[in-house]
This record gives C-alpha cells, sequence and structure tokens, in this order.
C-alpha cells in the first residue's frame, strides 16, 4: 500500500495493482484442490489427488532468483488444515501433489481496449524453458509433479477444496510487509 499528502494535508491511500510495475514477475494462481487434470486431446495428460493446482505465468524478465523464490514459497505456503481445522501445514506436510500447468494469460493486460495484450509474457521457448525449471524445483523437494502440455489446447479439471485460491508473484519477495 501507498500514500501521499494531498493538498488538504490528509494522506490518501491506494492499493497497488498487479500493473503497476513495468518489470515482469513470475506469476501465481494456486488453487488447493482435492483433485485436478489436464485433458488434452480427449487424453488425460497429468493429475493429482489432494495438493495444489498451480496456474504459472512466466514474463520475458524473469530470472532463476524469481523460480526459486516462488517455488518455496508456494511449496511452504500452510494453506491446509491441521487437526483443529486451521490452515497451519504445507504441501509436503500433507503429502500433496502438484500439478503445473503454463499459462502466458496471466499476462493479460486489459488496461486498454478490448483484446488483452501479452506484450510482458515471455516468449514460448524462454516461458517453456523456466516452466520445466520451476517444475524441476519443485520435484527436488520431493513434491510428486504433474503438468499440462506446453501451448496445447488444454481442459483443466479440478475440484476446488475450501475454495482456497490465492495470487502469488515474485515481485512480492521485494516488498515489505
Amino acid at each position: 500500500m501507498s500514500c501521499e499528502i494531498n493538498n488538504n494535508n490528509t494522506m490518501d491511500y491506494w492499493q497497488f495493482s498487479i500493473f503497476d510495475s513495468q518489470e515482469s514477475v513470475v506469476r501465481a494462481c494456486i488453487q488447493r484442490v482435492s483433485r485436478a487434470q489436464v485433458v488434452v486431446e480427449n487424453e488425460s495428460v497429468g493429475e493429482i489427488a489432494m495438493g495444489l493446482l498451480v496456474l504459472l505465468g512466466i514474463g520475458k524478465d524473469d530470472t532463476e532468483d524469481d523460480l526459486v523464490w516462488l517455488a518455496n514459497k508456494i511449496t511452504n505456503l500452510r494453506i491446509f488444515e491441521d487437526d483443529q481445522g486451521k490452515m497451519n501445514r504445507s504441501l509436503s506436510e500433507v503429502g500433496g501433489a502438484m500439478l503445473v500447468v503454463s499459462q502466458f494469460t496471466l499476462y493479460g493486460d486489459c488496461r486498454k481496449g478490448r483484446r488483452p495484450s501479452f506484450v510482458t509474457a515471455a516468449p514460448p521457448e524462454q516461458a517453456e524453458q523456466m516452466v520445466e525449471r520451476f517444475v524441476q524445483l519443485i520435484q527436488e523437494q520431493e513434491i510428486t509433479v504433474s503438468t499440462g502440455r506446453f501451448q496445447a489446447q488444454m481442459q483443466v479439471e479440478l475440484t476446488n477444496n475450501g475454495p482456497v485460491t490465492l495470487w502469488i508473484d515474485s515481485e512480492e519477495r521485494g516488498r515489505p510487509k
């Protein structure tokens, strides 16, 4: 949140928009699921039982550091219920899996006109390599990972548990609380 003093010596507050920064960041929409599956041409190409569905957007200026930070952040989020029903357990603590689906449309900028602009999304070759690296970072934490198929027309099926849906981007690592 930011503030400034206006002409009346009072403070005006406003929230940051995801489009305020000109830098791109790795973006993820995370959904806690009891099951999720990706289907391409009537074939299941990836599926999990309990865990997280991660829709992952890669920006053209993203780095390895962004991927490492986001992989660690997501796998350690305490968004699964403990014995008292409180969100207090991480993905690894509950033995959950992750379904990672590349989604460049998370970079859709709809501020002008009626058709989204995707100029800050990474080109396909770069995005595919970075998604594969993200998956590798998750696997290194001994979490089972399934994926969609890069650049395919996918049908994503899920049962959202909660529902719990979160938006995280790597830009958050540099912001104060």
